[in-house]
């Protein structure tokens, strides 16, 4: 029985005649990494703030590890928070912030110097020795995810946790949240690369209404709907397939490399679509240097999602 750790039900986000969040249900798996996707505007950011108590919600509920949240009523929370834009007192250096963080957190004395310890050498500041001001917009980043992590939450939501960060710090941010293992991550970003690559579970949202709530493989093969791959040695011999593609079987879609095309099948099976490959090849003498099954990159699914 699967156990989740974020769960809401009709969750509603309404600014007067503006509606940002439309009754959305969730269910995110517990110990997954789960990807929160969507265009600028379609409800991520107001979807965390709710989730994490900094809005209200017009109506809906919310239950993270099992625990109902209700705003305004502080709770020992099961979960930590990095905002899209963190701020820090920058007088300031990296223990001080979080050992304040762990004094919020409640947590004793006699653990705070370890933990704090810990965390500044798992997101590689415990060298760090100068003021939060002079930090970088990386450093910061990761300063932000050890503040996550101060009080070890089963759950960590993060808005936006790469922007606007150069790729040695965005590389950075990343081995982090890969080193979350059986933490459950909520992460909401813009590159769909990071997605691909972290994350075991995948939310698209879009005019504030989730699409699509599932595991990435389960996207993948959903949307893969016999659709095949093949490259060519020449850009002349995939112009000539194109041509005498019989449409009334497979369309083609180009590529950015004038060698490969993809394959979109009306026919009953990946069988049928290969004896229809191979008698076109044969046919006009083409040699081609692979042929297989397409697997669909999450950009694809994303696209295809909110019909773009």
């Amino acid at each position: 029985m699967t156990t989740y750790a974020v769960e809401t039900q009709g969750l509603t986000k309404r600014y007067k005649t503006a509606l940002a969040v439309d009754n959305i249900d969730l269910a995110v798996p517990a110990g997954c990494c789960c990807g929160f996707l969507g265009k600028n505007g379609a409800g991520k950011t107001t979807t965390i703030k709710m989730l994490v108590g900094l809005k209200r919600p017009t109506a809906g509920t919310i239950s993270i590890m099992g625990q109902q949240q209700k705003f305004g009523v502080q709770n020992q929370l099961p979960f930590g928070y990095l905002p899209d834009v963190p701020n820090f007192y920058g007088y300031m250096n990296g223990t001080e912030f979080l050992d304040l963080s762990a004094r919020l957190c409640g947590i004793p004395t006699a653990q705070r110097k370890d933990r704090v310890r810990y965390l500044l050498k798992q997101v590689g500041l415990d060298r760090t020795r100068t003021r939060i001001s002079g930090y970088s917009r990386g450093m910061k980043q990761r300063l932000g995810i050890a503040q996550a992590m101060i009080n070890n939450p089963p759950v960590i939501f993060m808005d936006e946790p790469v922007s606007a960060l150069d790729p040695i710090g965005r590389r950075d941010v990343v081995e982090i949240i890969q080193s979350l293992k059986g933490t459950t991550v909520v992460f909401s970003t813009h590159i769909l690369a990071d997605v691909e690559n972290l994350c075991d579970y995948v939310l698209i949202i879009d005019n504030g209404k989730i699409l699509a709530a599932d595991y990435m493989a389960n996207l993948k093969e959903r949307h893969s709907k016999n659709t095949a791959k093949i490259r060519f040695y020449q850009p002349q011999d995939a112009k000539t397939f194109t041509d005498c593609a019989n449409t009334e079987l497979f369309t083609v879609e180009q590529q950015p490399n004038p060698m490969e095309l993809i394959l979109h099948s009306q026919a009953a099976n990946m069988q049928e679509l290969s004896h229809a490959v191979t008698a076109i090849l044969q046919s006009h003498n083409l040699p081609m240097e692979n042929f297989g099954a397409h697997t669909p990159h999450l950009e694809d699914i994303f696209y295809e999602t909110i019909g773009k």
